[in-house]
């Protein structure tokens, strides 16, 4: 079997990446240790052609065209013909994507074409506040159209996608991500006793705002505590920096905490489970997610994990158990958490070492890298 992965977001040296791409990475190199040829065809991050393989992914980097109006015709059309080359040379029998990503790649004979629900334009809108662009909102209906089978991560993006777009009576099944055990795992680090983690993109709907303002209410009964933000920055349609609105609109109502509030921007791949591993406790209260890999990844890594109560967050964590749940547009009830596991150090521990199992039950990549294959297998 030959699956071909359609991203611009496959992780690159020296350049930052979301999830999506983290995603595609575990799950591209566990299906060539599964004997399935893989590649990878996306948009390069630089002006160039690149090809690499990489732990026996075959990696297509395309030159970004920019041309004005056209881009996303011009970018369509390399993305096709570099398709059509692959799959002449060694059939290709399915071609992956997010939501958006099939709306202007043509049927190709042969291939089948799947959408994995990481979370659209359509998806993101309520969570945003926003409306949705008729453009994308165009690509994204279109992509559906195209597609021949759809892979949900969890049931609420399965279920929050149908309020907005038609899965046409098509295979449709949830898989979670998996997470990469081998890299995710507990490390030999030294605990920052004082060091509370957030890590994911620095933006309105991670609940980045609502973690600070959070944070200035812990600092009152634990003084020493320092929050880092590990991220990389996200801009407002005007240019300007979400970061720097929070340096100079948020950190100023914590005073005089704010000093204790550290952007260490992105980190490469490889360095994550570390920024896990040295932290007391992580906190993501994310007002919208399909899964989140932050949380069962740093879950993998044993730490007690405070995770938001919206979408998802009950699928991934039992309240009390494996991790905490918080209302994620609530700063006083992010903080209540967070006070409650600092006054119960034990129970970090204890919930840190539940955490672990449960993802090892649930998030083992073997396990989902079978489940995918055996949905693959029944639309080819």
């Amino acid at each position: 079997m030959h699956i071909c992965f359609l991203t611009h977001e496959y992780p690159k040296s020296g350049f930052p990446h979301g999830g999506l791409g983290s995603f595609v990475k575990t799950m591209a190199e566990a299906l060539v240790n599964a004997n399935v040829k893989v590649s990878v065809v996306g948009l390069n991050y630089t002006l160039m052609d690149e090809f690499s393989v990489e732990n026996g992914v075959a990696i297509h980097r395309i030159r970004r065209n920019r041309s004005k109006g056209i881009s996303w015709l011009l970018n369509s059309q390399a993305l096709t013909k570099k398709i059509k080359e692959i799959h002449a040379e060694n059939s290709i029998h399915i071609l992956e994507s997010p939501e958006l990503d099939l709306a202007f790649i043509p049927k190709i004979k042969g291939i089948k074409y799947l959408i994995r629900l990481h979370g659209g334009h359509h998806f993101f809108a309520e969570g945003e506040n926003r409306g949705i662009n008729w453009w994308k909102g165009f690509q994204e209906k279109r992509s559906f159209a195209h597609a021949d089978a759809f892979i949900a991560v969890s049931d609420y993006v399965k279920n929050h996608t149908a309020k907005y777009l038609d899965y046409y009576g098509k295979p449709l099944q949830v898989i979670f991500n998996p997470v990469n055990l081998s890299v995710f795992s507990p490390k030999d680090v030294g605990i920052e006793a004082t060091n509370i983690t957030f890590a994911g993109s620095v933006c309105e709907k991670k609940g980045v705002r609502q973690l600070i303002q959070a944070f200035g209410i812990v600092k009152k009964e634990f003084p020493d505590m320092r929050l880092n933000i590990y991220g990389r920055d996200w801009f407002f349609p005007d240019g300007s920096s979400y970061m720097e609105m929070l340096k100079k609109e948020v950190l100023p109502t914590i005073v005089p905490f704010d000093t204790d509030v550290v952007f260490h921007g992105a980190k490469e791949y490889g360095e994550i489970p570390f920024v896990y591993a040295k932290a007391k406790l992580c906190v993501f209260p994310s007002h919208i997610e399909t899964l989140g890999l932050v949380a069962p990844e740093a879950m993998a890594v044993g730490k007690m994990v405070i995770f938001t109560e919206k979408g998802p967050g009950p699928e991934v964590i039992r309240h009390g158990e494996n991790g905490l749940l918080c209302n994620p547009l609530d700063p006083n009830d992010i903080a209540e958490k967070l006070i409650w596991a600092l006054k119960n150090e034990e129970k970090i521990v204890q919930i840190g070492e539940e955490a672990r199992k449960s993802v090892l039950n649930r998030f083992e990549l073997s396990k989902l890298v079978l489940e995918n294959l055996q949905f693959y297998k029944s639309i080819v």
